[in-house]
């Protein structure tokens, strides 16, 4: 396949099926997110690294449509290589959009969702990567980590600066926070 098949495949916004209007309508008015996601064999993978879809929609051989609720936390992980190798590595963490929410306009992400982190680079990705699994090892949820962990890790990432850890008693003080009045 060449880089334009690959261009389209990427590109090319997936049709939203009619069965997600019931689902906007269990968590009031606020939409679904929907967010594209296209893997071609040694060529373009976009996946979701972790993240809850309510439901994923197959749409052709290549291209598939994650539905989240609103609020969900999700971190898309796009790789694309050539010929020559390795092309591009880009990690972006995101919560999807509330009705509230100022959201930012992502590609292959409908609406749109708040960008909490966005790694560009092998270096960085793999950073990031170190920091989901060491989450995932003190057997935290990672769609249950505080935003503010994530913004604090992409300013760090930008700055070269030293990567803050994650730990048991952040989180715990995140959730005492979110549960006050």
């Amino acid at each position: 396949m060449n880089a334009h098949a690959l261009a389209a495949v990427a590109a090319t916004p997936p049709t939203v099926a009619p069965s997600l209007v019931a689902l906007a309508g269990r968590v009031g008015t606020a939409a679904p997110t929907c967010v594209s996601l296209a893997y071609v064999e040694q060529r373009f993978k976009l996946y979701l690294r972790f993240g809850e879809p309510v439901r994923t929609l197959q749409l052709d051989r290549w291209r598939r449509c994650a539905v989240l609720l609103p609020g969900a936390m999700f971190c898309r992980i796009r790789w694309q290589a050539n010929d020559y190798g390795t092309v591009r590595w880009q990690l972006m963490v995101m919560q999807a959009s509330t009705p509230l929410d100022a959201v930012q306009r992502i590609p292959g992400v409908r609406p749109g969702a708040r960008l909490l982190l966005h790694a560009e680079g092998e270096p960085a990705v793999r950073a990031v990567l170190e920091r989901i699994d060491a989450i995932e090892a003190l057997g935290i949820a990672t769609i249950d980590v505080s935003p503010a962990y994530w913004h604090t890790l992409g300013n760090r990432l930008a700055a070269r600066l030293p990567l803050p850890e994650y730990t048991v008693e952040r989180h715990t003080a995140w959730f005492a926070g979110r549960t006050l009045p």
